[in-house]
């Protein structure tokens, strides 16, 4: 009998193990830094009532739900992922098969932004011990599902006030790359790198198609 193993449960030691993944910390994931489309004021002011608002509201514990609601939604949109040609799938079960393990890795995702290149996972403002390294993980899980493993895939982890974008390399020897932290925790405002970063995803997502 296959065994079943919740995405839930893998560290990041895990992920890397049982997918064969390493972390590379060169210069093979500069999307983050180099190209990055401009925002205009306007936008900047949308930014920041948006971090005031879940400054505001983050006093006390939320919930995946409600990050998505006042963070997530709010960012993708003014990212474009609303808009042809991207759909966006939620809860997305995905299921991994362990070469020589006879297991299965199974999940769902949180936020998928299709065209099945881009992952958005979500965890809980608060949740106590779920760090953005456990996210990390789990988004990596759903990342190496890919079903175009010969393009890179992209991901995002976060819990609303913490954000980490993933590259990951799915050919031969699987690996991936992290941007620094982004932080709602600065003073400057690093939403504006975010939304930046979301902008030149999409369009490498969709240049390559």
């Amino acid at each position: 009998m296959v065994q079943s193993i919740p995405v839930s449960d893998l560290t990041l030691a895990d992920v890397e193990d049982k997918f064969g993944l390493r972390c590379v910390e060169d210069d093979s994931f500069l999307e983050w830094q180099q190209d990055l489309p401009e925002i205009s004021d306007s936008e900047r002011q949308a930014l920041d009532q948006i971090k005031a608002s879940f400054l505001y509201l983050s006093e006390y514990p939320m919930s995946e739900e409600a990050v998505k609601l006042v963070m997530i939604s709010p960012l993708l949109s003014m990212a474009g992922f609303y808009n042809p040609p991207f759909r966006i799938k939620t809860e997305a079960p995905i299921q991994i098969a362990l070469e020589d393990e006879g297991k299965l890795v199974r999940g769902r995702i949180d936020i998928l932004v299709l065209q099945e290149r881009f992952w958005v996972v979500v965890v809980e403002s608060k949740e106590a011990g779920f760090s953005l390294k456990d996210a990390i993980a789990q988004a990596l899980s759903y990342m190496m599902a890919t079903p175009h493993p010969h393009q890179p895939a992209y991901g995002l982890a976060t819990n609303g006030s913490e954000f980490r974008f993933i590259k990951l390399t799915a050919q031969q020897s699987p690996q991936y790359g992290l941007s620094d932290l982004l932080t709602l925790q600065r003073r400057e405002n690093d939403l504006y790198e975010v939304l930046r970063v979301l902008r030149r995803v999409g369009i490498l997502v969709q240049a390559s198609e």
